[in-house]
């Protein structure tokens, strides 16, 4: 599983105009299964997206492909982790240790 944090590099006013192609691309991904939750930071200087069921390669390749990053209005750090444990409704997602 991946935590993908989005820190804007641009004023707020830039990353507003990307809005409505990021929520779009964000929604493909739900679609898709790969985003599991999303939102911003408080303070609003980024984001915060759990992604799950595909390789770093991938989730990097996804990260290149957001209208943010392509606009250059935000970078992003990728943590990946091992869910062991989690609620019910992300049951599906757990990872057995050393996965």
């Amino acid at each position: 599983m991946f935590v993908m944090e989005l820190t804007y590099t641009a004023p707020i006013e830039a990353v507003e105009e990307q809005m409505d192609a990021h929520i779009a691309w964000l929604d493909g991904y739900y679609a898709s299964g790969v985003f599991l939750a999303s939102g911003r930071k408080v303070p609003r200087d980024g984001g915060i997206i759990l992604a799950g069921g595909v390789s770093r390669a991938e989730i990097e390749r996804i990260a290149e492909e957001d209208p943010f990053t392509v606009a250059g209005v935000c970078g992003y750090r990728i943590t990946e982790f091992i869910a062991t444990k989690t609620s019910s409704d992300l049951a599906p997602v757990r990872e057995a240790p050393g996965a």
